[in-house]
């Protein structure tokens, strides 16, 4: 595409633009031009986006789109659309609908069929697992954890057996206790790395072990401020078991005996019956000690 051409469709549409999580020269070029193109912009917080606007020398009418008034948003969205008008939206910071707002709104508007342009940028997530150091396998993204220490713990409970990294968001107020929690029901020797306040002034990134985590925080005060990405490495993978007989062998397990179990699972998948019998011995023991 020529950059001289408009970035806009010619098809009115919804253009969800990620935007920085801190340093404000981390906008594509891209989003720039489709922020000072659209018509109007809808903002989770409209005095935020204002100000990152203003400092790339954009005049935009702006309107809320937040949490609390999503779909009312999208309903107004929706009409501006169908009178021909084109639309962005941003969150505060990052790519929206990523544990931020814009998922039931960018529902609505491809219901009422609207197209949906994503403007990538800026993603938290990927940001942590690029300086992460995580060599092998993928990455489960989980977000924000329950605030209440016995639903977040039932919510680890459910992802310990994972073999890939999990990444979780966390608030500052609730990073010790989610911390502890993590430690305490997947295991104190994960790998864990702590990305806070990324891109922002200041921006730290550790690496160190789950267990050692609440010592961290307890070296510096300043450790408990900011937004914080939390990386922790996934379950050791039993050697010789690949992940879809992990799963096979976990389904069965809820259904039927130990020894059947393993035997059903190995007829399934192909894999060596004692491996997975030893497996299941050890799901099984971990489940009744709480570990």
């Amino acid at each position: 595409m020529d950059i001289n051409e408009s970035p806009l469709s010619r098809t009115p549409s919804l253009y969800v633009v990620a935007t920085p999580m801190g340093n404000l020269q981390d906008i594509t070029l891209r989003a720039l031009a489709v922020l000072r193109a659209v018509d109007v912009v809808a903002a989770e917080d409209t005095r935020h986006t204002k100000g990152l606007l203003s400092a790339h020398g954009i005049a935009a009418t702006l309107m809320a789109a937040h949490e609390h008034n999503e779909a009312r948003a999208a309903e107004q969205i929706i009409g501006r659309l169908a009178a021909g008008e084109q639309v962005a939206f941003v969150s505060d910071a990052g790519t929206p609908g990523i544990s931020d707002p814009g998922a039931r709104l960018v529902a609505a508007v491809r219901a009422a069929g609207h197209p949906v342009v994503p403007v990538p940028g800026p993603s938290a997530v990927v940001t942590a697992m690029s300086v992460a150091g995580f060599v092998e396998g993928g990455f489960h993204f989980v977000g924000f954890l329950p605030p209440k220490s016995g639903a977040r713990r039932s919510r680890l409970e459910a992802l310990r057996e994972g073999t890939d990294v999990t990444v979780f968001y966390e608030a500052p107020h609730r990073v010790r206790d989610s911390l502890r929690d993590m430690a305490e029901v997947l295991g104190p020797d994960r790998e864990l790395v702590v990305a806070r306040e990324l891109t922002k002034r200041f921006e730290e990134i550790a690496r160190l072990p789950l267990g050692e985590a609440q010592a961290w925080l307890d070296a510096d005060s300043n450790r408990e401020r900011g937004e914080f990405v939390l990386l922790v490495s996934g379950a050791t993978p039993v050697e010789g078991l690949d992940v879809e007989a992990e799963r096979v062998l976990k389904l069965l397990l809820a259904e039927m005996p130990t020894s059947a179990a393993a035997k059903l699972a190995a007829e399934i998948t192909g894999q060596p019956k004692n491996a997975l019998y030893q497996r299941a011995l050890a799901i099984k023991s971990n489940a009744e000690t709480g570990l």
